[in-house]
């Protein structure tokens, strides 16, 4: 609808009430124009309601584009994560590539081992069947000859029976003999001894500084003699005595026997005694007790020409036995002659330089074997030397 003028109306109204001031024609317009401004009003009043429907709607419409701008960009920034995500799974799925197709290759490598171990296994196999059918052969033959080894043993046990017998038999003669050999050489070692000392007291103005050298050389020997006699005898009687094992006092024994040897000792040569804690051991406290005599002796003399000579006793425990060792600052020995040092006769120094029979470390040597022990020594020439001895801490049947 097209706008109503209003001046104009106002104007026409005002002239025709100058013109026609009670007319009826007047009136008439005039209720005309109350209802087109009614009219009017009721338009405004319409176009008011829809320009406010229009601006709620506007500003609806304002917001769902705000809520729609802040999804957008969220859905951005997830698009943004997700397109991390997926570059991240890329690499990752290079880095899977490249290790499947490293997979690969070692497959084939396994395939190739797989194909040459089959081969050698059906190889194998093949020599497994030959092995067998000579197994098979060989247990026949050894069936058929059963029967001769159990003639063999039946008759192996009897020679074992005659040779134990012959044994014993001859065990005792060896003993017998022993001790007759130790009376008959006893006797005239000590006459030889006696008469020499009588010769050197009785006519010594006779025999003169030569003949009483000579007389003392004599008397030196048959001591000697003496002593490689009762060597001897104590070597051979270790092979019969019953070893008695029980629990030994190592630090009491070892003080004892150290105590008997430094009063021979004491007025000879300075010793330094060091004797660490030695824990007990089982064993036959005899020979045992033999076995320290004869390392500390040794110990002793080898060691008289130091200006101090210093002994030190130590042991270590090793799961069931103890290592007892006994260490000095002596003469020492050289090791390329090691082989030598546990056997019978085998000296590794002059008569001149030390006393001594030769017997004394192989009698150490089968004491210890015969405890299911072993002996050793370290040694450098001039630096002193170190046994080593093991004993059982306990009963082993």
């Amino acid at each position: 609808m097209a706008p109503i003028n209003k001046k104009g109306i106002l104007t026409a109204v005002k002239g025709s009430f100058h013109t026609q001031a009670n007319g009826d024609m007047q009136a008439s317009e005039l209720i005309i124009v109350k209802e087109e401004l009614a009219l009017q009003n009721l338009e405004k009043e319409n176009l008011i309601a829809e320009l406010n429907s229009v601006n709620s709607k506007l500003a609806f419409e304002n917001e769902e584009k705000e809520e729609r701008a802040k999804e957008l960009l969220i859905a951005n920034t997830e698009l943004s994560f997700q397109n991390q995500e997926k570059e991240k799974r890329a690499l990752e799925l290079g880095l899977a590539n490249v290790e499947l197709a490293f997979q690969n290759q070692e497959k084939e490598k396994r395939a190739q081992e797989l194909s040459i171990a089959n081969i050698e296994l059906a190889f194998q196999n093949t020599e497994k069947e030959k092995r067998s059918v000579e197994l098979i052969k060989l247990n026949r033959d050894l069936a058929k000859s059963e029967d001769s080894l159990r003639q063999l043993s039946a008759e192996l046990e009897l020679k074992v029976i005659e040779r134990t017998q012959q044994l014993e038999f001859i065990n005792k003669e060896l003993e017998a003999f022993s001790y007759s050999v130790s009376h008959d050489l006893r006797a005239p070692i000590r006459a030889i001894s006696g008469f020499s000392k009588i010769l050197s007291q009785d006519f010594a103005d006779k025999l003169g500084q030569e003949g009483l050298k000579y007389l003392q050389l004599i008397i030196n020997d048959s001591k000697r003699m003496g002593l490689l006699i009762d060597d001897l005898l104590a070597f051979s009687k270790l092979g019969r005595k019953e070893v008695s094992l029980s629990e030994i006092n190592m630090t009491s024994l070892v003080e004892g026997i150290w105590s008997e040897l430094l009063f021979d000792e004491a007025t000879k040569i300075k010793i330094e005694f060091k004797l660490n804690s030695l824990p007990n051991a089982m064993g036959d406290p005899s020979l045992i007790k033999q076995v320290w005599i004869n390392l500390i002796s040794n110990a002793i003399k080898y060691s008289q020409y130091k200006e101090k000579t210093i002994i030190e006793i130590s042991a270590l425990k090793k799961e069931d036995v103890i290592v007892y060792s006994i260490e000095d600052n002596g003469a020492g020995f050289d090791m390329q002659y090691y082989d030598n040092l546990f056997g019978v006769f085998q000296r590794l120094h002059s008569q001149e330089e030390f006393d001594g029979t030769g017997i004394g470390l192989a009698i150490i040597q089968k004491i210890i074997h015969r405890h299911n022990g072993t002996v050793w020594a370290e040694s450098k020439v001039e630096e002193g030397a170190c046994f080593h001895f093991t004993l059982p801490n306990k009963i082993n049947n």
